[in-house]
């Protein structure tokens, strides 16, 4: 299933080393009603059998819903249950050697990674990544690890200089994501602002919104 980034990029985020699976498909299936254009799965301290194990039922969801899946961080995870992407961090298998496996399994899974600033997103570019994460846009308490913000004048800065889809990741709200549109992003991951929501299906589809109307 091929990914087009656009508008709400989702993604279900499984804190901790366990997690409940009734949950985490009740509600990746809240996610998935608002129609994203991917739902990915990250799970940073979960064991990777339990990884594996949820990344399977959610493949078998996603493509009933016919939405693509990411796996993030894992390409051994994603290579397993065939996801549709996989989403690097700057300190996770380089993009060259990404591609490069990609090729050898003769597989058309995206690859998108994690950038900050210019400079890693044109590398990013350059190493044949199909898309790019930026930010965190705005402060985030998301992940602990983020990083300062690079604030809306950077991501129109990469957004003038990069030709592939950039998705904007970090603090981004149903009241700021029109400005996260207007400055580039083709799609906006949103994690706390749909989590926290009384409605998450109501609130990714807000957010799917504000780019359709860019």
């Amino acid at each position: 299933m091929s990914l087009l980034v656009q508008g709400y990029y989702a993604i279900l985020d499984v804190k901790g080393t366990s997690v409940r699976s009734d949950w985490a498909l009740a509600h990746a299936r809240r996610l998935l009603a608002a129609r994203p254009c991917c739902l990915q799965l990250r799970a940073k301290q979960l064991a990777i059998r339990d990884f594996c194990l949820l990344a399977r039922e959610l493949k078998g969801l996603c493509s009933e819903e016919k939405t693509p899946l990411c796996i993030n961080d894992r390409l051994d995870v994603a290579l397993a249950v065939a996801a549709d992407a996989i989403h690097l961090g700057q300190s996770d298998l380089p993009i060259a050697e990404a591609v490069e496996l990609r090729r050898a399994v003769a597989s058309n899974f995206a690859i998108g990674i994690s950038t900050h600033d210019l400079e890693e997103a044109l590398a990013a570019v350059g190493g044949g990544t199909d898309h790019i994460g930026f930010g965190p846009i705005f402060p985030t308490q998301s992940k602990s690890d983020a990083g300062a913000a690079t604030g809306l004048s950077l991501l129109r800065e990469v957004a003038a200089k990069v030709s592939i889809p950039i998705v904007a990741i970090g603090g981004i709200t149903l009241d700021n994501v029109a400005d996260v549109a207007d400055a580039g992003a083709s799609a906006a991951a949103v994690i706390a602002a749909v989590d926290r929501a009384a409605d998450p299906t109501v609130a990714g589809r807000q957010i799917a919104a504000a780019f359709r109307t860019r």
